[in-house]
């Protein structure tokens, strides 16, 4: 039987240390709520007129307009549900940096859904960065553009350049 000391271990983990930034995600997505709100909003009118036309006083109850008017109806309530329920997938990639392995990666979505990695690159690796009000444009090596990604709040815009001003030269 051995006895072993295990206050040294401890004191190694305690001892490493990790950078105290958190890991900056930055999408490309664009105005999808007021498409949403919109598809929406003729969804319902859409419904409420596959109904009223049935109510509106004095329509015509001929023999001749009947199929035209539950046809058109129909396809009103038909439209009308489907642009209540629509749900909008974007395809777009996400850029995220990671503090922890220093590096940046672009995350596209599969046909399920998931998240894969397209491009891997370690902070080292990139050229420079050029922050403005509202994006941030990263450069490859040999000075060509390699990414404009779009900047949500000022927040975003500190942190992102707190994590790379380590490695990477940052352009004024």
């Amino acid at each position: 039987m051995t006895a072993m000391n295990t206050n040294t271990l401890e004191q190694s983990a305690t001892g490493a240390r990790f950078e105290k930034s958190v890991p900056v995600l930055i999408t490309f997505a664009p105005n999808w709520k007021v498409r949403m709100i919109l598809a929406r909003m003729v969804g319902a009118f859409l419904i409420v007129m596959s109904f009223s036309m049935w109510l509106a006083p004095g329509s015509a109850m001929a023999a001749e307009v009947w199929p035209i008017k539950m046809a058109a109806s129909l396809a009103f309530l038909i439209v009308g549900v489907s642009l209540l329920t629509i749900q909008m997938l974007d395809s777009r990639p996400d850029a995220y940096f990671d503090p922890i392995r220093r590096e940046v990666r672009v995350l596209q979505k599969n046909e399920n859904g998931r998240p894969q990695t397209v491009l891997r690159r370690s902070y080292d690796t990139l050229g420079g960065a050029k922050f403005s009000d509202d994006q941030v444009e990263l450069f490859d090596v040999d000075g060509s553009l390699l990414m404009k990604l779009p900047l949500q709040s000022a927040d975003v815009s500190r942190a992102l350049k707190g994590q790379l001003s380590g490695s990477v030269t940052i352009f004024a």
